[in-house]
């Protein structure tokens, strides 16, 4: 009886931003720019990364890994979203919202366990300098890497399974531009309060714990930044850590308003709005925070501009 409920529903409804039909030619013009930006920003930081010697450090191999994962996190639900801004009936199939659901998940997870690497990679960096090289190996680099991705996409399994074995048999009209889970939720014909207490309980391992891990990570940073004895020292050490920081905060910040409040305060706009952010600021934020902040990676682009400046001339 449940795979037959399930199978009245073949395609849903994305409403997203059908209630402003005069802003959607806008919002197409302004999230094509940004999505725009995202692909430069990041491209630019994986190439500079991967030409330039002096960046081979565990610090900016995962910068390229989490630039990588958020290009590939925008791609699964940005150009999607572009075409429907244009569609008069924004639709996407039952297969279609579970994969697009699957992959979004798998790569935000995927950058939320980055982000606890890079917090770890920073604390071994700075309150043990001397064992950092033998610590951070490239075996061990790959391990932590490894881990991140194949956790991040085993949470998303849990999740997608949690959500599309409910029952599907009512109203397909997804109060959203994406296959989320929140709305999801609101259109399954039975509740499976088992499922719900797993998805409620999988959000707070990877969010709450995650930026604990980072919490805890940044509480060791602060102590031994305090026992340096100059204030020039004290900058220095505090630098490497400002980019990633900064990333976490608003990351996370998005990441908790989304996941961790009770469905009964879901609002369609408000949940776009924050939706909006997550998708398409913080992944711009990233290459912009570390290209601005990052001496390194300044001197690295400077150096990558005068080799390009200097081809062309010759």
């Amino acid at each position: 009886m449940k795979q037959e409920n399930q199978s009245m529903v073949r395609k849903f409804i994305l409403i997203g931003f059908s209630g402003f039909p005069d802003l959607q030619v806008p919002l197409f013009v302004v999230f094509s720019i940004m999505y725009l930006a995202i692909l430069a920003g990041n491209i630019i930081i994986i190439v500079t990364i991967r030409r330039d010697s002096s960046l081979h450090t565990p610090m900016y191999f995962f910068l390229a890994l989490l630039s990588s994962s958020e290009t590939c996190y925008t791609f699964t639900i940005i150009p999607n979203m572009l075409v429907n801004l244009l569609r008069q009936k924004a639709t996407i199939s039952f297969i279609g919202c579970v994969i697009q659901m699957y992959t979004f998940l798998g790569f935000a997870c995927t950058n939320c366990l980055l982000l606890v690497v890079m917090g770890y990679d920073r604390y071994v960096c700075i309150c043990k300098p001397l064992h950092y090289p033998v610590l951070m190996n490239q075996r061990f680099c790959t391990k932590l890497v490894v881990f991140s991705v194949t956790g991040g996409f085993l949470i998303s399994a849990v999740y997608s399974y949690s959500v599309f074995s409910l029952p599907y048999c009512g109203p397909n009209k997804i109060n959203h531009f994406l296959c989320d889970i929140a709305p999801l939720l609101q259109l399954a014909c039975a509740r499976n309060y088992i499922g719900e207490i797993l998805i409620f309980l999988f959000c707070i391992l990877v969010v709450v714990f995650s930026f604990l891990l980072i919490l805890l990570s940044y509480i060791l940073i602060l102590n031994t930044i305090l026992k340096i004895p100059t204030a020039e020292g004290k900058r220095k050490a505090f630098s490497t850590c400002a980019s990633h920081l900064i990333v976490v905060v608003v990351h996370f910040g998005c990441a908790s308003v989304i996941y961790l409040r009770p469905h009964s305060r879901y609002t369609l706009t408000e949940d776009m709005f924050i939706s909006i952010t997550y998708t398409l600021v913080t992944p711009l934020l990233n290459p912009v925070v570390y290209s601005l902040r990052n001496k390194d990676v300044q001197v690295a682009l400077k150096k990558s501009l005068g080799r390009s400046t200097c081809t062309q001339k010759m």
